[in-house]
């Protein structure tokens, strides 16, 4: 059993903007699976579906990003997964808008989301695609930046980031990590 895990915010004020990457990589597999986000349990949202002969766990934490851990702890302990067979999915501010990077396991490196899901697993073992946003090209806070919709022309390269983090997903269903690594990093 593996578990994608998209980050982001709930609620519309948050929908469309550069925080909520991981859960638009999650809907863009969902659409592709013609599925939804069926369940709400765990302070999360998610699905389940068996794709490729592997029962795959789709999941949008609802706790608000710095609180991410608090969804993701409960779903993997009822469904027995171990965090090496998780990924989640996060923007990354030091990437350029659009660039998409695989690690096995790591540090937080400042992003709040995955440091409570490091806080809460106890472990920094499990993967994770970073999907670029960029950094702020006028001075203003990052966390105005990030809570802060992308315009019409960087929509273009986020939405091929999206694509390629779905598509990176999907190969980790049929292959090992480290080879879907070396085809998208």
């Amino acid at each position: 059993m593996k578990c994608i895990v998209g980050l982001g915010n709930p609620g519309k004020r948050f929908a469309d903007t550069r925080h909520n990457i991981g859960f638009m990589v999650v809907d863009e597999l969902i659409k592709r699976h013609q599925l939804s986000l069926d369940k709400k349990k765990f302070h999360g949202q998610y699905t389940t579906h068996v794709i490729e002969g592997e029962k795959i766990i789709f999941l949008e934490p609802l706790t608000y990003m710095n609180l991410s851990g608090e969804s993701v702890r409960p779903l993997i302990d009822f469904y027995n997964i171990e965090p090496e067979d998780i990924v989640v999915i996060y923007d990354d501010l030091d990437l350029p808008n659009g660039k998409i990077r695989l690690r096995q396991k790591g540090s937080h490196g400042g992003h709040n989301g995955i440091r409570s899901i490091i806080d809460h697993l106890g472990t920094k073992e499990f993967k994770r695609i970073r999907v670029g946003i960029g950094r702020p090209t006028t001075p203003q806070p990052v966390p105005n930046f990030v809570t802060e919709p992308f315009s019409k022309e960087e929509w273009v390269l986020a939405s091929e980031g999206i694509e390629k983090a779905a598509d990176a997903c999907e190969a980790w269903f049929t292959k090992p990590f480290e080879q879907v690594m070396n085809e998208f990093n």
